[in-house]
């Protein structure tokens, strides 16, 4: 995993910047008495390197809804410990030589969009309702996880081809709204896009995944530098328990875009599937109520279809051509 000496510096000169700012602005007695921070992101940013869901996807819910932690916290921890992770695992991938950074080029254009989005939400959004940011969360790595993993669709394409005005408009609307999840949840714009590049771009699923990290990575890095800057709202509290997850994501994260390279994804998507499966289930049972499981039921059988109706089309799309050009776009 060290094998590349631009990832070798990087993890060494932010270890070092992180023991530096942990003396200046953190403590041990701290540190012992949240050791549930680094705890739960030894598994989500392994989540966050491995998969196209970020580190906020085991974050956000377990802090939010099993800890009872404030929405808006939740949400900054999720993106503040992503801007450590996620570009961990982000320069691993660019760094690695298996992969091409041409490849990648069209996040240039993507990011931008995304955080647009980002900041239209943190301006539009953040009245409604608790219990509804959090079952529509739910619901969409829910049934997007279970959905793609029982599926038949796999992505075949190397890279991302030059779109046409349609896919221009999707990738749009996708980007933006990804990028207003992410103002909500603290992650969201990564699961968005992979859908979009695995589904109508036809991208295998490790590039896609690659994709996501580095879009969730980008946004993780403005919204934190949005909330700390123009918004001027976050705590001591936060940077402190920020700050003792910061070793565990830095690490983590890349470790889990390592195995990527070494796993079978069929057994890694089933897995995901199962914990987001199980997310859903506690916050339903939690403090139950017919609002709860309304809201959280009408947005898992919406999103389901949608994501259902778009593999099954391509899918029979795929069927459809030739077995010349099949064979060209793998």
């Amino acid at each position: 995993m060290f094998a590349s000496p631009i990832f070798r510096n990087w993890f060494i000169s932010a270890l070092l910047c992180w023991l530096v700012l942990f003396n200046l602005l953190n403590d041990i007695q701290f540190l012992l008495e949240h050791w549930y921070y680094p705890a739960i992101m030894v598994v989500g940013a392994f989540v966050a390197g491995v998969t196209p869901e970020g580190g906020g996807a085991v974050a956000f819910p377990v802090l939010n809804i099993f800890l009872n932690i404030d929405r808006t916290m939740a949400r900054d921890f999720s993106l503040m410990v992503q801007s450590i992770g996620m570009t961990s695992a982000s320069i691993y991938i660019l760094s690695h030589k298996a992969n091409t950074l041409r490849t990648y080029r069209p996040l240039l254009l993507f990011i931008p969009v995304a955080f647009v989005g980002f900041v239209l939400g943190m301006q539009l959004l953040q009245h409604i309702p608790v219990y509804i940011i959090q079952a529509l969360f739910l619901s969409l790595i829910t049934s997007f996880a279970l959905i793609y993993s029982i599926g038949a669709h796999r992505g075949n394409r190397l890279q991302l081809l030059a779109p046409a005005y349609m896919d221009k408009v999707w990738l749009l609307l996708m980007l933006l709204a990804g990028g207003m999840c992410a103002s909500l949840f603290g992650t969201g714009a990564d699961i968005i896009l992979y859908t979009l590049l695995v589904t109508r771009f036809r991208l295998k699923e490790k590039i896609a995944t690659h994709f996501s990290i580095m879009l969730m990575a980008a946004i993780s890095v403005l919204g934190f530098a949005y909330r700390y800057l123009y918004d001027q709202t976050l705590t001591t509290y936060q940077v402190q328990t920020w700050l003792c997850a910061f070793p565990v994501v830095l690490l983590m994260a890349p470790l889990g875009a390592y195995v990527l390279h070494r796993i079978n994804t069929e057994w890694m998507l089933k897995g995901i599937a199962v914990l987001n499966i199980g997310q859903l289930g506690y916050f339903l049972l939690i403090n139950p109520s017919l609002d709860k499981l309304i809201w959280a039921s009408g947005f898992t059988i919406v999103l389901s279809l949608l994501f259902y109706s778009l593999l099954k089309h391509l899918v029979r799309k795929q069927a459809q051509l030739p077995p010349t050009v099949q064979s060209l776009q793998t």
